[in-house]
């Protein structure tokens, strides 16, 4: 498998983008979680800001809007988490994502090898 991708919006609220995503690093080093967190431009979820994504290949990808990074960390730890754990990246069941349950935007399956 490859390392999951974090990607944070770095667009709509850019002053914070870089501390979000260093805090974010940390906490998932902390909890033992090998993922890659990196600032993306403009996702299209400018109504309402932050969005992120998290995917993989061969992985589900999810993609959330209304992420507060800061306060949010500890939920988006746990969606990585759960996201680790589950087949091929689909989270069947959402709590251990506390908040960021309710902020999905879209879930969309992995491509299949020629599909």
């Amino acid at each position: 498998m490859s390392r999951p991708i974090v990607r944070l919006c770095s667009t709509c609220e850019p002053a914070g983008a870089e501390a979000a995503r260093v805090a974010l690093t940390e906490a998932l080093v902390v909890a033992g979680l090998d993922a890659a967190v990196v600032d993306q431009a403009c996702m299209s979820a400018c109504s309402n800001p932050v969005s992120l994504s998290l995917q993989a290949d061969g992985r589900a990808t999810y993609f959330f809007a209304g992420v507060d990074p800061q306060d949010d960390l500890a939920d988006i730890v746990g969606t990585v988490r759960a996201y680790l754990d589950s087949p091929a990246g689909w989270i069947e069941d959402a709590r251990p994502c506390g908040r960021l349950r309710h902020c999905l935007v879209g879930r969309v399956p992995a491509l299949s090898p020629g599909s």
